[in-house]
């Protein structure tokens, strides 16, 4: 795979100018691209900027709605269903996170659930808003059918991950991860690079194991048959049944508390109709927050100090890779793929902006390109 690096504060600023070209407000633009480059800065590559032409196509096609905003339909002291409205999944995260935040900050604990929205990036921002208040956070949400169940050969749940996070020294407890083995991002990475998928990622039309990301892709997309696996793979012996039922956990905090589209109806006829799903609660419900901080920072320690696997020099806790792959960014720049390059240099040309004025002169190998955007 060819990356080179790019400089995050560039990136910023071009993001930020492209979702203002897309029809955003300046303040809009700021918050996607926010919840866009956190995803860069921890190295998730899938679900940072490579997506930007992936929201293009869908404004252009109708599927996301610039205009759109998040209404509440339902709410109770602790609880609240948002409609989204087919907006952009960023503004409607934020929107029913901050929504969580505040409710929980007066009674204690919130549940917000969001219906009829699209993708949203990374779960784990929305966490981490409320991890950063002092507060327990926790993010869900569906997407387009991926996940084959145990024992299927049709995709029929997301990839509908679950995260958490909570306030701890020196940094917060971060958890953020898929229910199925791997995200359609990696897919969509490897399928770029041309590399193979490795044995228990993905399924064929047939529900036989598939190391083709192309041909699991189309598949997803023409709704074939076929998908990635859930955590554990796809024999009950190894899990399966496990990364399945989290799966449900997902779905049930997000289609289905908000009586939106379930996994397997989204992305259909022109409508995304992603839901999500919003957790917030206030320490304070069982103790004292900072013992309680402390508590956690204590055990987090222990478990880094826990005796090491032989040839293992280093136990990490969740959220730890994370911050340092800030500290690595911030210093080198986000690595980008040279595929990705140029459906920005494609997407600059479309929006009418310069890409050399952001980014200088770029000269992609010829082979790359193909006809990508």
């Amino acid at each position: 795979m060819s990356h080179i690096y790019l400089k995050l504060d560039v990136l910023k600023v071009f993001c930020e100018e492209a979702f203002q070209r897309f029809g955003f407000t300046k303040e809009e633009a700021q918050i996607i691209t926010d919840v866009l480059l956190l995803s860069d800065k921890y190295g998730i590559e899938s679900h940072g900027m490579q997506r930007l032409v992936r929201y293009h196509k869908g404004i252009k096609n109708g599927v996301i709605k610039v205009d759109a905003k998040p209404e509440i339909v339902f709410e109770t002291p602790v609880s609240a269903v948002i409609e989204g409205h087919d907006g952009m999944g960023q503004l409607i995260g934020v929107f029913g996170m901050n929504t969580a935040i505040e409710k929980a900050k007066k009674s204690g604990m919130a549940i917000v659930t969001v219906r009829n929205s699209n993708h949203y990036g990374i779960a784990g921002y929305y966490a981490r808003m409320a991890s950063d208040q002092g507060l327990i956070g926790m993010s869900f949400t569906n997407s387009e059918a991926i996940m084959v169940p145990t024992f299927a050969r049709k995709a029929m749940l997301g990839s509908n991950p679950i995260a958490i996070a909570v306030p701890a020294d020196p940094y917060p407890f971060f958890f953020d991860a898929s229910t199925t083995v791997v995200t359609r991002g990696k897919l969509e990475m490897y399928h770029k690079a041309e590399k193979p998928l490795h044995d228990g990622w993905a399924l064929d039309e047939n529900g036989k194991p598939c190391n083709d990301a192309g041909r699991v892709l189309k598949n997803i997309s023409a709704k074939k048959g076929g998908g990635i696996m859930p955590l554990g793979r796809n024999e009950e012996y190894s899990g399966s049944h496990k990364g399945y039922g989290y799966g449900m956990i997902s779905e049930i905090f997000t289609s289905i508390l908000s009586m939106g589209l379930t996994s397997n109806h989204t992305h259909i006829d022109g409508k995304g109709g992603t839901c999500h799903g919003f957790i917030a609660i206030d320490p304070a419900c069982f103790g004292d927050p900072q013992e309680i901080r402390e508590h956690l920072s204590v055990f987090l320690q222990e478990l880094r100090d826990a005796p090491k696997a032989e040839g293992q020099d280093r136990i990490y806790t969740h959220g730890e890779k994370e911050h340092f792959a800030v500290e690595r960014v911030q210093e080198q720049g986000v690595a980008v793929d040279m595929k990705t390059v140029i459906e920005m240099m494609q997407l600059a040309n479309d929006l009418q902006i310069d890409f050399s004025d952001f980014f200088g002169d770029i000269h992609p190998d010829e082979k790359y390109y193909a006809s990508l955007y």
